[in-house]
């Protein structure tokens, strides 16, 4: 299925030239890095996880919101699912490249990444978060190519995808919990150590990663001749309506919990988040953005008369999209870190080097997309045809 990768229209390929420059910027960026070292970046002492780990942390979760259309399809028989489950599959394994390529990068030098698999340490949260996400990877794949190819030939899928299929599920939300227990798991920050940190990643997970999905296929309904359906984006538009109410309501009980057992450790990084500490409040206007956003989003999501416009939709979904990232990415980062155990204000800000890597992370993720959507839509249309 590979050759209905390269065939396709002028834009098409300027697209794609597009995402080749970008991701040569980055890529001559990092060499720059691998050669001076994690200098270059906004890191320090105190804030030894910046702008790679965030964004790390915001994928995980967009790779497992996927599940949102492969739980309902396979385990419930919800047939309409079935034009876009293979979009959200292929949405996870975009997702997934790029969060391992951001370990990558965070390294510093990408050689210390066999030393997950010439020393495992099945005693540390990190290596159960690779194993995990290079399954999830893999499994995606395998299950992807196989229905995908199943369809082209117009046969029903091998029998012994099956089993993947319903690993697939449990193993989502895995990846997504193994992320959360790696901050949750941490004794000295305050805001991370917190029971409810993996059934926050998975609201914000199970909230961005459809909103996402949402905005894919508006685009390519317009863009292509495959129509993923109104019925199943109305669908993905009430999960992400649900999730993202739930992923509010849990920051508000991380607020009184703090606030009402009066803990400094544990209010100080919602101060700094949302009013500064000490003089010192470079994340505020972020942070009012993000909650800002997203209770926007609960309110055009919540209405059906909004919800069921699908230009409101959009809008909807870019907030919970832009909400997500920066409460996820920037403020769960830095509010960890921020301030340090001596409640010490080390404040951070990703530098154009880190910023530059980043967008070429994203590059590469976006031309995985862009190559499994061309193959997935060649398909849907040839079959329609």
């Amino acid at each position: 299925m590979l050759e209905l990768a390269i065939k396709g229209s002028k834009k098409y390929y300027a697209w794609v030239a597009f995402l080749m420059a970008v991701i040569g910027i980055g890529f001559l960026v990092y060499l720059k890095q691998l050669s001076f070292g994690l200098g270059i970046t906004g890191l320090s002492r105190d804030v030894s996880w910046g702008f790679y780990i965030a964004n790390f942390t915001f994928l995980v979760g967009v790779a497992a919101g996927g599940v949102m259309v492969v739980l309902p399809y396979y385990l419930h028989d919800y047939k309409a699912f079935g034009k876009i489950t293979i979009l959200g599959e292929f949405l996870a394994i975009a997702a997934l490249v790029m969060c391992i390529t951001f370990v990558v990068v965070d390294l510093g030098q990408p050689m210390r990444v066999f030393n997950t698999l010439l020393y495992p340490s099945p005693g540390s949260i990190l290596f159960w978060d690779i194993v995990v996400l290079q399954g999830y990877l893999f499994l995606n794949l395998v299950i992807g190519w196989n229905v995908l190819e199943a369809e082209r030939n117009g046969t029903h899928y091998q029998a012994w995808v099956k089993p993947l299929i319903f690993l697939s599920i449990p193993w989502a939300v895995s990846i997504h919990t193994v992320t959360a227990f790696l901050y949750a798991g941490l004794p000295g920050r305050g805001f991370w150590m917190t029971a409810i940190m993996a059934p926050r990643f998975l609201s914000s997970a199970f909230a961005a990663g459809p909103a996402l999905l949402i905005l894919l296929s508006l685009f390519i309904r317009r863009v292509t001749k495959f129509d993923p359906g109104r019925e199943q984006i109305q669908s993905l538009a009430k999960i992400v309506a649900y999730a993202i109410c739930i992923n509010v309501f849990f920051f508000l009980c991380e607020v009184f919990t703090a606030f009402y057992s009066n803990i400094p450790e544990h209010m100080d990084h919602i101060k700094y988040l949302f009013a500064g500490l000490h003089g010192k409040g470079s994340l505020v206007p972020w942070m009012w953005t993000s909650y800002s956003l997203m209770i926007i989003s609960i309110i055009l999501l919540v209405n059906p008369i909004t919800r069921k416009h699908e230009g409101v939709l959009a809008f909807a979904c870019v907030t919970v999209f832009v909400g997500t990232w920066i409460d996820k990415g920037l403020g769960m980062i830095s509010g960890g870190f921020v301030p340090n155990p001596m409640h010490q204000v080390t404040e951070y800000a990703p530098t154009i080097p880190e910023i530059l890597i980043t967008l070429g992370v994203y590059g590469i993720g976006a031309l995985v997309l862009t190559i499994l959507y061309k193959m997935s839509v060649a398909v849907k249309e040839e079959v329609a045809a």
